[in-house]
């Protein structure tokens, strides 16, 4: 099975949960973690649906028609006000087609070197740049970057979801500005190297375009949308992903997550097997995970088997402190042998425990409804 190479929506995952060695692991080995999850018996509707890749690809195309006139139009528009669309004939559209990911991001790199050294406007569709991430390289590739004749790039991400009275989805919004984050962050290294070789100023702005189709038509609306903070989120959470080599050092010897298919794509290891070599990498489960990552059914699964907090989530995991498990916060609100323990109370998660289980023990007390009386009217 071909390795599955890492995208910006996986990277934008990735970052928001650093401390998962899982995913670090089978990500930057490109393991088809939706094959993974199938075999052991935890499929997971991740992803997005046909007809959501259909729109949106419609979408797009109605975006970039005409050369891209009315993409670049809202580039104007939203990013630089005061000065006027370019005429069509004034903006570059590089040809970036080349062999491999590789090749695909040197003619990239290429292209917008020759674009800023140039001084005009320039389209370039689906570009491809490069990223390292925890010692393994992957490739990413934004919608469209747009160069000003100033040096700036601006990345363009373009979605289906709608843009209703100027206002769109927060959540996907969010969604969205954290994806774009990492094609900043993938623009930066390469705009380092461009300003050194043409002695141009080449800088990635902090604020890209987001389009979406504006209120139920199909028809591109656009907004500028900062990204200083995700850009900060993503780099700090990047550089302390540990390294894969790190990970898999650690792991048994022989221990793989190849699958054995058929030739029709069916699994032939056993899931127990597979289960084992899953469950020697470490996993930091939360229930964010489950419209993030293809494996947070079988990880919350196996957080439930064992009684871990972390399925309650990050935030409760966080005030339990030292106690991992449900076992263990039940046991720290009742205290051993169901009274207090006063060299326990030193711990400031059982003692709010101690005092949040007396609080509901007197809650329940004083809800008993007492029995109606002889002559009062009580339920039949």
């Amino acid at each position: 099975m071909l390795p599955r190479s890492l995208d910006a929506r996986a990277l934008a995952a990735l970052a928001a949960n650093p401390g998962c060695r899982r995913r670090a692991l089978l990500d930057g080995a490109g393991v088809d973690k939706a094959a993974l999850a199938r075999a052991l018996g935890s499929p997971a509707a991740y992803g997005q649906s046909q007809f959501a890749l259909v729109r949106g690809n419609s979408f797009e195309a109605r975006v970039k028609a005409d050369g891209g006139a009315e993409l670049l139009r809202l580039v104007c528009e939203r990013l630089a006000p005061d000065g006027p669309a370019p005429e069509a004939d004034a903006v570059a559209r590089p040809d970036l087609s080349a062999a491999g990911p590789e090749g695909r991001a040197a003619r990239t790199a290429l292209a917008l070197r020759e674009a800023t050294a140039a001084g005009g406007w320039a389209l370039l569709d689906h570009p491809m740049l490069a990223l390292e991430v925890a010692g393994s390289p992957a490739y990413v590739e934004p919608d469209a970057v747009v160069v000003h004749p100033d040096g700036g790039w601006t990345v363009v991400e373009i979605k289906s979801f709608p843009m209703i009275d100027g206002a769109a989805d927060a959540a996907k919004v969010g969604a969205a500005a954290r994806q774009a984050a990492v094609y900043v962050l993938a623009l930066e290294a390469v705009a380092g190297h461009v300003a050194a070789r043409t002695g141009r100023p080449a800088r990635v702005r902090d604020r890209v375009l987001l389009v979406c189709p504006k209120d139920f038509s199909n028809l591109p609306a656009g907004a500028a949308v900062d990204v200083r903070k995700q850009l900060a989120t993503t780099r700090r959470q990047l550089g302390r992903l540990t390294r894969v080599e790190e990970i898999a050092a650690a792991l048994p010897p022989g221990t793989t997550f190849d699958l054995r298919t058929t030739d029709d794509g069916t699994p032939t290891r056993p899931p127990e097997e597979l289960a084992a070599a899953v469950e020697a990498v470490g996993a930091a489960y939360a229930p964010e995970c489950l419209a993030a990552c293809e494996l947070a059914f079988h990880c919350r699964k196996r957080s439930r088997q064992e009684g871990s907090v972390a399925a309650l989530g990050r935030g409760v995991r966080g005030e339990l402190g030292g106690l991992r498990t449900i076992e263990e916060v039940l046991a720290a609100a009742s205290g051993p042998d169901g009274s207090d323990a006063p060299d326990d109370l030193d711990d400031p998660a059982v003692a709010a425990l101690r005092r949040a289980a007396a609080l509901r023990a007197e809650a329940l007390a004083g809800a008993a409804v007492p029995a109606p009386r002889d002559g009062e009217p009580g339920c039949r």
